[in-house]
């Protein structure tokens, strides 16, 4: 974890980013998917940029983050995404976690919590797992109202569609 003093200097800057994933997050939402967007910024650019393609994929390995991971490596020409933050708008899960650190991505930035399935804090925190190769920074809770409450809107909708096809 990066120390609470070094997380409220970068503050300005991960705010900014998160915004911009979080407008992947609210096009994933138009596109009926779970508004989940992601951003891998690297010496200060935006390299790469990506949402939630599940649904219209039909691929359970269609997360934002492993989207992004994929774009980074092809535009940076390397697997290894070292001297890289990624900006997440929920808490990634195991999957996108592993994918992380697979590929040596130093830090990460979310917004919500993930109660049922984060990795990075929530039920795993296998970002910080000292058995393996390679740990992760974290912060967490930038722009996380905003976040959090793109995903309940986004719920709230589906149930209340739901509700209305059942009457």
């Amino acid at each position: 974890m990066i120390p609470e003093a070094d997380a409220k200097n970068h503050l300005p800057v991960d705010e900014a980013f998160m915004r911009e994933a979080l407008r992947e997050a609210e096009q994933a939402a138009a596109d009926g998917e779970v508004p989940v967007g992601a951003i891998l910024v690297h010496e200060n650019a935006i390299v790469a940029s990506g949402r939630n393609t599940r649904e219209r994929h039909q691929d359970p390995t269609a997360h934002a983050e492993l989207i992004v991971i994929r774009e980074a490596a092809e535009q940076l020409q390397s697997w290894r995404l070292t001297g890289t933050t990624l900006y997440v708008t929920l808490e990634p899960c195991l999957m996108c976690a592993g994918a992380m650190l697979q590929a040596r991505i130093p830090r990460l930035v979310f917004g919500a919590w993930d109660p049922k399935a984060g990795a990075c804090g929530s039920l795993f925190a296998l970002h910080e797992d000292t058995r393996l190769n390679h740990q992760i920074a974290v912060t967490h809770g930038v722009l996380e109202n905003e976040s959090r409450d793109l995903l309940q809107r986004f719920f709230q909708q589906i149930r209340q569609d739901q509700s209305l096809t059942m009457t």
